[in-house]
C-alpha cells in the first residue's frame, strides 16, 4: 500500500443500495496524487459527452489528499468532483472544515457514488461500519437542521456532516454541499446529491495513525512549512481581517466588483469591509483542520432586525455577492443572507451574481415587472433579494428559470450573452479584471479547469508578492497583457492544480520546495521543484482534456463585454486587457493547438497522457 494513503475508496451504488470498497488505483495516485487530479483521471474514462449529469450514470467522487491527516498546514480540505450539471464540463469544488480529515481517519481516501436512490437516504460511516439509512424525515429540511439532527441521532458530536439543503433537493444547478458551515460551493455538486436522493453523509473515524514514508523528515518538513506560513504578512492580514481584509484597497484600485461590474468605485464600500466586521460583529476566528491562518469569521449580531447568535460570518466573495454587487452596504444583512444560503445549500457566488444580473437588466429596461412575477428590483433592496432567493431555491415562478443560472435568464429574455458575467456558463468571481489583467486569464481561460475561478488561478493574490519564484513565477506588472502575464498565469494554474490534489488551501503558501519536501516525506515519491511543476501541469491538463471530451472548444475561451468595457474614472480608469492577445500567448506557452484547444501530441507525451 502506498504511504500516506489509506489504500481504499468507499464505493456506494445508490440504485442497488450496495456498499463496497475498491483499492486505491496506485498508478493514478503515483501520477496525480489524490484529490481532484485522481478524481479527474478516474472519471475521464467513465463519463462521456452523452452522460446526463442528473442521470444515475453520472458518478460523483469525494476525495482527500496524501497530506490530509498529517497536519501539514491547511491540508484538511476535501474535494467533490463530477460532470457539472451547471456547465456540462468538469465539476469541482473543494471545502474546508474537518470532514475530509474525518473521512481519512475512518480509513478511506475517498468515496465513489453512482446510481440513484428512489427515496431519500443518507450515508453513515463509522470506520468499517457503513450504512445507507432512510432520510425521508430530513428531506425538505435545511442544512443547519440536518447537520444538528444527524449528529444527535448518531450520538457522536465530533462526527462530521456533509449535506444538502432544499436547493440541492430541487436540483438548482448551482446548489452546493454544506459541511460544518463551510461549503463545497461551485459547479452544482449539491444538485448531483439531490438527483441521487442523497441527503447527507455523516462520518466518524477512529484511526488517527497514518503510515507515512519518513515520519521524522515529515515532522521537520511540516514544522518548516507551518512556521514559514505563520510568519507571512498575508497570513497576518487574513487572520486579523479575514478574506475581506483587502476590500477597501480593492475599492481604491478598481478590483472590487460593484453594481454588476458597471461601477468603478463605491463610497459605501468601507461599511462592509473586513475591518468593519472586526470592529462591529466579529467575536472569534475559525480554523479548519490543520489550519495555521484562521481566516474564518465567527460573528454575532446582538440586536435589531438581523439579531442572531454566533454564526459563520461571510467571506469576501459573499460580501461582494450580497454587498457591493447589488449596492447593499448593510453588513448585518449580508450576514443574514449568508446564513440563509448555508441553510438553503446554495452557492453564494452564482446566486448573488444571478440576482445582481436581474437588477442590472431591469434597470436597463431589458426586462419588466411582468417578467419576474410582478417584483420591482432595486439596488440594495434586501427584501427583493430574499424573495427572489426563495423563488430560486424552490423553483417558484421566475425562480424556475433563475435556478438554471444567468445564461438561462439571458436566453429566456433574449439578452446578449455579452452582457452576462459568465464564462462556460459559470458566473465569474469578484476580482475585476480591469484592475488586474491576470484575472482575464483566470476567467476567460476557465475552460482549462472548472470555469472562471479566483482559486484555480489567483494572480490577484499572488501578484501581491507571494514568493513563488522557485517555480518560475517572477512578478509582472498587473497591467501587462503580454507573454510575461500569460506565462505567469499558466504557471499559477499549474501550481493551484497541484493544490487541488494535495489538497491545500490556496491561501496557504509555503515555499514550493517546502510543499515538495512534505509530499516526498509523506509518500516516498521523488518530489522536487521539477515534480511540483510536472504534476501541476499534468493535473491541469487532464481537466482540460476532460472538458474537450465534453465538447468544449476554443470558442468557449472568451470573456463577455460587460467585464472588459473600460471605466472612465476610478482606480482602473481607461484600463482593460487585450484578452485575445493574452489567449494567443497562453495557447503558445502551453503548446495548445489553436484550432482545437488541445495540447499538442508532444506535450501530451511529455506529460504521460498521450494514450488518452
Amino acid at each position: 500500500m502506498l504511504k500516506s494513503f489509506r489504500g481504499k475508496i468507499l464505493h456506494v451504488d445508490l440504485s442497488k443500495h450496495e456498499i463496497s470498497t475498491e483499492n486505491l488505483d496506485e498508478t493514478i495516485a503515483k501520477d496525480f496524487l489524490g484529490g481532484a487530479g485522481y478524481a479527474c483521471r478516474y472519471l475521464f474514462e467513465r463519463i462521456s459527452k452523452e452522460t446526463d449529469p442528473f442521470s444515475p450514470d453520472n458518478i460523483l467522487m469525494i476525495m482527500t489528499g496524501p497530506l490530509n491527516g498529517t497536519f501539514a498546514p491547511n491540508t484538511g480540505r476535501w474535494v467533490v468532483c463530477s460532470k457539472s450539471p451547471y456547465t456540462g464540463i468538469w465539476g469541482e469544488s473543494n471545502c474546508g472544515s474537518w470532514f475530509g480529515a474525518e473521512l481519512k481517519k475512518a480509513g478511506y481516501d475517498g468515496i465513489i457514488i453512482k446510481g440513484a436512490s428512489k427515496t431519500p437516504v443518507y450515508l453513515e460511516i463509522m470506520d468499517d461500519d457503513v450504512k445507507l439509512k432512510d432520510a425521508t424525515f430530513l428531506w425538505g429540511k435545511g442544512a443547519i437542521y440536518t447537520t444538528k439532527h444527524l449528529k444527535e441521532i448518531f450520538g457522536k458530536q465530533k462526527s462530521m456532516v456533509a449535506c444538502i439543503g432544499p436547493a440541492g433537493e430541487n436540483l438548482v444547478k448551482y446548489a452546493n454541499i454544506v459541511s460544518e458551515e463551510r461549503a463545497a460551493g461551485r459547479t452544482g455538486m449539491g444538485a448531483i446529491f439531490g438527483s441521487k436522493k442523497l441527503k447527507a453523509i455523516i462520518v466518524k473515524g477512529s484511526n488517527i495513525n497514518l503510515d507515512v514514508y519518513d515520519k521524522e523528515r515529515l515532522r521537520t518538513a511540516i514544522d518548516n512549512a507551518r512556521n514559514y506560513v505563520k510568519s507571512s504578512f498575508g497570513t497576518q492580514v487574513l487572520g486579523e481581517l479575514g478574506t475581506s481584509g483587502a476590500l477597501d484597497m480593492y475599492n481604491a484600485t478598481g478590483e472590487l466588483c460593484i453594481k454588476y461590474f458597471s461601477k468603478p468605485q463605491w463610497e459605501e464600500a468601507y461599511k462592509i469591509s473586513g475591518a468593519t466586521m472586526a470592529e462591529t460583529i466579529l467575536v472569534n476566528r475559525r480554523f479548519c483542520h490543520s489550519c495555521v491562518i484562521g481566516c474564518g469569521r465567527r460573528v454575532k449580531i446582538k440586536e435589531g432586525k438581523y439579531q442572531t447568535e454566533e454564526v459563520e460570518g461571510p467571506e469576501y466573495e459573499t460580501i461582494v455577492s450580497f454587498g457591493s454587487l447589488i449596492l447593499n452596504d448593510n453588513l448585518e444583512a449580508i450576514t443574514y443572507l449568508n446564513n440563509k444560503c448555508f441553510d438553503y445549500g446554495i452557492d453564494t457566488i452564482s446566486s448573488g451574481g444571478t440576482i445582481a444580473c436581474i437588477i442590472h437588466h431591469f434597470e436597463n429596461g431589458n426586462i419588466n415587472e411582468d417578467d419576474i412575477d410582478g417584483l420591482n428590483p432595486k439596488w440594495g433592496d434586501i427584501k427583493f433579494v430574499e424573495e427572489i432567493l426563495e423563488k430560486i431555491v424552490y423553483r417558484k415562478g421566475i425562480g424556475n428559470i433563475l435556478a438554471e443560472g444567468s445564461n438561462a435568464f439571458a436566453d429566456k429574455f433574449k439578452i446578449s450573452r455579452e452582457e452576462i458575467a459568465t464564462v462556460v456558463g459559470l458566473e465569474v468571481t469578484y476580482h475585476d479584471l480591469r484592475s488586474n489583467y491576470g484575472m482575464a486569464i483566470a476567467y476567460g481561460m476557465g475552460g482549462a479547469y472548472r470555469g472562471p475561478s479566483h482559486n484555480a488561478c489567483d494572480p490577484y493574490y499572488s501578484l501581491l508578492g507571494v514568493a513563488l519564484e522557485e517555480i518560475g513565477m517572477e512578478l509582472v506588472d498587473k497591467y501587462s497583457d503580454g507573454e510575461d502575464m500569460a506565462k505567469y498565469c499558466s504557471l499559477d494554474m499549474d501550481y493551484r492544480a497541484l493544490y487541488s490534489s494535495m489538497i491545500m488551501c490556496s491561501f496557504c503558501n509555503p515555499l514550493p520546495s517546502q510543499n515538495a519536501a512534505m509530499i516526498e516525506a509523506a509518500t516516498g515519491f521523488k518530489f522536487g521543484i521539477e515534480e511540483v511543476k510536472l504534476y501541476g501541469e499534468r493535473i491541469l491538463t487532464i481537466k482540460r482534456l476532460f472538458n474537450i471530451k465534453m465538447g468544449l472548444t476554443p470558442k468557449d475561451d472568451r470573456l463577455p463585454r460587460i467585464l472588459t468595457r473600460p471605466f472612465s474614472n476610478g482606480g482602473s480608469a481607461g484600463k482593460t486587457p487585450d484578452f485575445y492577445k493574452l489567449k494567443e500567448f497562453f495557447y503558445k506557452y502551453r503548446d495548445w493547438e489553436r484550432e482545437t484547444g488541445k495540447p499538442s501530441q508532444a506535450k501530451l507525451k511529455f506529460l504521460g497522457l498521450d494514450t488518452l
